[in-house]
């Protein structure tokens, strides 16, 4: 467990926090010569059952509520400090609405010395304090009086910590390693040395990690856990971590960035979120507002976008989008503060809902009921509000911007008994219904455009992308084209879609004239086959009817266009790829010319060219100048299915 504490200067917070563990926590020599806490400070308490607590050290000086901000970061149980004499004092309400803004709901109220406030004063400052409470989210905590110089209530504070953190023991250690990193060092023989607070995940030595924003790689060489060497740092952890790799040093990672799962890198500077404005506030928080963004340990300057039409009046909450001046690494459901331009004061703050904000069209009635989806915390609840907004989700991002691990995501997508596929490598998932839907669409369009084009292998695929609901990305509709193809629901033939059951028939006038064709084409003559207006004089046809029957022959497999109006009969096709592999086989070197294949086929150089040049475009051969190299990958593009299967049969 982290404990961390919060209140007015010089209301004994570090006094506190050394009579419970022994440790003066102030390591400045600035701090020991104002006797203030400036930056943060740590230590740490042994509990009986073996256990260690953590705690975080925060200054209470206005001047500092940025160290303060970096300290709160996965803080678990909160001491807000208040001194029994003077009361709740301007940092006291500023680190309480800090603190109700993190959302930190677990944490009591100590009362510093006691020993010089009498029982009515003491009285008065409980009785104050539990009106500043009220309303946030440490209403009805716990108030203990205390103190550091006479050792009252100082056991029983340490008791109920040790209590605290049984209760706190079963906190999510799931999901991908997150570090919010707050120091960065160099130890003398170790090298760097980066602390902070695990936020998610575990890690061990020899981990590979990332640094973000930056996007800087590193190895974990070694391991501190609350303030023990460890083979391996959880969640709620305080983690010291020697880190090795090109490029890492104190001065290359900074207080605020990230170190974590190398999956997790996606920094962002466009980020929707829920904004609450204290209510304290005297001004509503309007459009374009420029504000210190503070995220973890991180500061940055940002804007705020309103996603409404109205400002958020004090104490209110509505949708806004930061535009940061940098980018940041965060996660999904983050907590923020945001505080004025000049530091001085805390406006409000929220959660994070989405990282990967829109630029245009972030205003929509689609884009707020994404928004809405988006606020679920419940992963598996989540995804399924998205699947009801667009019809595929990127799966991978999902779970990323979550801090997920893969398989978390899957389990849940297997629960879901969601379809996945893949688009350029990256998972997908869409709702069955909406699958099962999609392909009595696909299927219907496709039925209805055989019958009204019964001698056209089928439908242009992005023709009935744009006729099919809903309509999705170019790259997922291929994807679940590709999913209906291995259910044998339809067939895809280069930019082509057909049911799976169909087949073109020609016409009986076209059959008639493809078989005259057809022995024009072969015999001694297939290797220099006359061309379109040839065929048309022969035949007595019109050219533009040869050529219409030409271009359905060429989408049946038939022949193939090796040049403009110059058609091949496909086995011709598939002989002369067989010559092309002798030649790369006989030569020494793998390499042939366009002489040695024109002299093979006995034709001209100009059709030799030609039929090269066919090939280089389907990666038959591969050109480097005026040779060319086989490529065997692609031998089987123009040959027969079955010659195709023997030979891989052959060869294995």
């Amino acid at each position: 467990m982290i404990v961390g504490t919060a209140g007015h200067i010089d209301h004994g917070k570090t006094t506190l926090v050394g009579a419970l563990t022994g440790v003066d926590t102030d390591r400045l020599a600035e701090e020991k010569a104002r006797g203030i806490t400036i930056d943060l400070g740590f230590a740490y308490l042994p509990a009986p059952d073996g256990r260690v607590i953590g705690f975080v050290d925060v200054p209470g000086h206005e001047k500092f509520v940025h160290n303060m901000l970096a300290g709160a970061t996965g803080i678990d149980f909160v001491l807000l400090v208040v001194d029994a004499a003077e009361g709740v004092k301007p940092q006291t309400r500023e680190h309480l609405a800090i603190v109700d803004l993190l959302g930190l709901s677990h944490g009591l109220v100590v009362l510093t010395k006691a020993d010089l406030a009498d029982a009515d004063r003491r009285t008065a400052t409980e009785i104050e304090v539990e009106a500043a409470l009220a309303g946030t989210s440490l209403a009805g905590a716990p108030v203990l009086a205390v103190s550091a110089a006479t050792g009252e209530g100082i056991d029983d504070l340490r008791a109920r910590l040790f209590d605290a953190a049984e209760a706190l023991a079963a906190r999510r250690d799931g999901g991908r390693f997150r570090l919010a990193v707050d120091r960065s060092f160099t130890l003398s023989g170790a090298g760097t040395v980066v602390t902070g607070t695990v936020l998610s995940g575990s890690v061990a030595v020899g981990d590979r990690v990332v640094v973000s924003p930056s996007g800087l790689a590193a190895r974990v060489r070694g391991i501190h856990a609350q303030n023990r060497k460890a083979e391996i740092g959880r969640a709620g952890d305080r983690c010291a971590l020697n880190l090795a790799g090109d490029g890492v040093t104190k001065e290359a990672i900074r207080r605020g960035d990230v170190v974590g799962d190398p999956a997790l890198h996606a920094p962002t500077a466009r980020i929707d979120a829920e904004l609450r404005v204290l209510a304290t506030e005297k001004k509503a928080v309007g459009q374009w507002l420029p504000v210190h963004l503070h995220h973890g340990a991180s500061e940055v300057g940002a804007r705020v976008v309103l996603l409404a039409d109205a400002p958020i009046a004090p104490g209110d909450t509505g949708l806004v989008q930061l535009v940061l001046d940098r980018p940041i690494a965060a996660a999904r459901g983050d907590r923020f503060v945001l505080r004025d331009t000049s530091a001085r004061r805390t406006l409000g703050g929220g959660r994070f809902l989405d990282l990967r904000a829109p630029a245009r069209k972030r205003r929509t009635p689609e884009r707020r009921t994404e928004l809405a989806a988006q606020a679920i915390d419940d992963p598996a609840a989540a995804l399924a509000a998205l699947l009801a907004v667009a019809a595929a989700v990127d799966l991978d991002a999902f779970a990323r911007d979550r801090a997920m691990t893969t398989e978390e995501a899957g389990a849940i997508a297997g629960r879901m008994r969601l379809e996945r596929f893949a688009v350029r490598g990256v998972d997908q998932v869409m709702a069955a219904a909406t699958w099962e839907s999609l392909a009595r669409t696909v299927s219907a369009r496709l039925r209805l455009h055989h019958d009204q084009n019964p001698d056209l292998p089928g439908q242009g695929l992005e023709r009935l992308r744009l006729d099919v609901a809903p309509r999705l990305p170019a790259p997922v509709f291929r994807a679940v084209l590709q999913g209906f193809a291995k259910r044998r629901i339809v067939a895809l033939e280069g930019a082509w879609v057909r049911l799976a059951d169909h087949t073109v028939r020609l016409t009986d006038r076209d059959e008639a004239t493809w078989s005259e064709i057809r022995d024009l084409l072969g015999g001694t003559e297939r290797f220099r086959p006359p061309r379109v207006r040839d065929l048309a004089g022969t035949l007595e046809e019109p050219e533009e009817e040869v050529r219409r029957l030409m271009k359905l022959l060429a989408r049946l497999g038939r022949v193939d266009e090796v040049a403009h109006d110059h058609f091949f009969l496909r086995e011709t096709v598939g002989e002369m790829v067989d010559i092309a592999a002798d030649l790369g086989a006989i030569a020494t070197d793998g390499q042939f010319t366009a002489a040695a294949f024109r002299d093979r086929v006995e034709n001209g150089r100009k059709v030799a060219i030609q039929i090269l040049e066919f090939f280089d475009r389907h990666g038959i051969t591969l050109r480097r100048g005026d040779l060319r190299r086989v490529n065997p990958h692609r031998l089987d593009l123009f040959r027969p299915a079955a010659e195709a299967a023997k030979d891989r049969e052959d060869e294995v």
